[in-house]
């Protein structure tokens, strides 16, 4: 960095906003970091699942391929846990409860491998650098994933495995998202095949007691210069610098910081709300883009009691709420953590009912799946459809035209702010990985001085 030291302020202090924070400050940078809520850590969340264990009550799992993140973790002296399961898997097929040693639910083989030669057809056809300038990219980006199964797929067993897979892979509803962004994000992520395994796949460990303890390892170090319960309300440029604004207090005062740039780390639906002056040349969500439908459940036991049964806590089910389970327990078998994923339209009714009814239908769709467990001694929901400063998880949904409309400017700066966020990266997009990539990505931008065009106002001097 050269000159005058760089004063930039830093929206959002999830991974990305902290990973950028952290480079920035160590090249010489001037940094104040502006949290909306009373943590650091965005989408990653730890969750008491019992009174021993904390759960990924967000993002939590990894793999070899995730440089940066495992980087990350061995600089912050964490460690991992092994996803590896021992048991069999448990099936519940339009009510239909088969135990089995595969992890394949018991549908037609031929139908299945099918579908997953079509998809990984499409898969192969996007562009992982540019997915709007892919052949085909505005076809792909009008019709949704469930118009593309409706016209692509026939056989009723393929037709009810698809929900499922996105819902696992992607917390979406097929019928939000484009078949462009479904195909980009599974290229991006490193293909089905990576994507969907535990054992050298992305899911093959966790951080052993949460990941949110790597953000808060980058809070520790950044101290002082992360600013908590302060929401942004606008963003205002000029040829002198920026001023960025937070919401309002209970009694009316709005903090104020300037700065020479600022980087906006937060998910799209969230950085559309802000107030742009002057405003963004192009949005950075649509009426199209969609939230990210994720809930899970934490269920804990004294110990992983399903182990005795000779079962992995492994599951799928056809049918909600609890699409999947897995077993999330400490590695010592201290305390037994049964996870339970609610995603894409079934999340979307799951957060609409009250929280008596998520217990209930929840503990309900164990004891079919598990009629052997006893009643867990805790019961945990994290519902990031209702979190405000989310709008969703694991990622935001592009919808139709989405990519066409927003890809080419997700990382473009708008005169003094730029964009970090996983959402703003071509590799790893939706993951932990792709977090910590935008940060670095964008603290490079502003260490060697990218430049844009800085709009035309002093606005700043008053």
């Amino acid at each position: 960095m050269r000159g005058d030291t760089m004063r930039v302020v830093i929206v959002g202090a999830g991974l990305a906003g902290l990973t950028a924070a952290v480079e920035l400050v160590a090249a010489g940078a001037e940094v104040t970091v502006l949290e909306a809520r009373d943590r650091v850590g965005g989408r990653m969340h730890g969750i008491s699942a019992t009174a021993t264990a904390v759960a990924d009550g967000g993002a939590a799992y990894l793999g070899v391929r995730h440089t940066a993140l495992l980087e990350q973790v061995e600089e912050y002296g964490l460690h991992l846990a092994s996803t590896g399961m021992v048991g069999d898997s448990t099936f519940l097929v339009s009510d239909r409860r088969t135990t089995t040693a595969s992890r394949v639910p018991p549908l037609d083989a031929v139908a299945l491998g099918d579908l997953f030669d079509r998809l990984e057809d499409l898969v192969a056809s996007v562009r992982p650098d540019a997915p709007w300038s892919s052949p085909q990219a505005e076809r792909l980006d009008r019709v949704t994933a469930a118009r593309w199964l409706a016209d692509e797929v026939t056989h009723p067993d393929a037709r009810t495995f698809f929900p499922l897979f996105l819902g696992e892979m992607m917390a979406a509803d097929p019928a939000a998202i484009s078949v462009l962004h479904m195909a980009f994000y599974l290229r991006s992520g490193g293909g089905i095949r990576y994507l969907n395994a535990f054992e050298g796949g992305a899911q093959q460990w966790r951080i052993d007691g949460g990941a949110h303890l790597l953000c808060e390892a980058l809070g520790d170090r950044l101290g002082d210069r992360i600013r908590l319960s302060s929401p942004v309300a606008a963003i205002e440029q000029g040829d002198d610098g920026v001023l960025v604004r937070c919401v309002a207090d209970e009694d009316g005062r709005s903090s104020e910081y300037r700065a020479d740039r600022v980087v906006v780390a937060v998910p799209p639906l969230l950085a559309e709300r802000i107030d742009f002056l002057p405003g963004l040349r192009t949005p950075r969500a649509t009426a199209a883009t969609g939230r990210g439908c994720a809930v899970k459940v934490h269920l804990g036991y004294p110990d992983p009691v399903w182990r005795q049964s000779g079962l992995s806590g492994w599951s799928v089910s056809t049918d909600g709420p609890l699409l999947s389970t897995v077993d999330d327990s400490p590695p010592d078998g201290s305390a037994g953590v049964l996870t339970g994923f609610v995603t894409g339209a079934e999340a979307i009714a799951y957060s609409a009912l009250p929280g008596d009814r998520q217990k209930e239908a929840a503990l309900a769709h164990t004891h079919r799946l598990f009629p052997q467990l006893p009643p867990p001694t805790h019961f945990a929901v994290t519902d990031w459809l209702r979190e405000k400063y989310s709008r969703g998880c694991y990622a935001a949904l592009f919808g139709p035209g989405d990519w066409l409309q927003l890809g080419p400017t997700l990382t473009e700066p708008h005169g003094r702010v730029h964009w970090a966020g996983t959402e703003t990266s071509l590799e790893f997009f939706g993951l932990m990985e792709g977090a910590i990539r935008s940060g670095r990505r964008v603290a490079t931008e502003l260490i060697h001085g990218a430049e844009s065009a800085i709009p035309s106002r002093k606005v700043l001097s008053r």
